[in-house]
């Protein structure tokens, strides 16, 4: 059986939080902006951050598992 809650929730959580792709933390002129397409380094940061805070609380703390076969 393979466990493929991992690789899922990396996957959901890079598309979601790439950074002028859906919104943008802190954006140009505003502190959030939504779909501008552009990016800074402050903000590639800050989504890293996020992106590594939330991976940790999914498959560390909670544990998801998706598991077929």
């Amino acid at each position: 059986m393979a466990d493929w809650g991992p690789v899922v929730i990396a996957v959901v959580l890079f598309l979601l939080l790439t950074p002028g792709l859906l919104f943008q933390i802190p954006g140009r002129s505003r502190i959030v902006e939504f779909g501008s397409m552009e990016t800074n380094w402050i903000s590639i940061l800050v989504h890293a951050i996020l992106y590594f805070a939330l991976i940790t609380v999914f498959l560390v703390a909670i544990g998801v598992h998706i598991n077929t076969g």
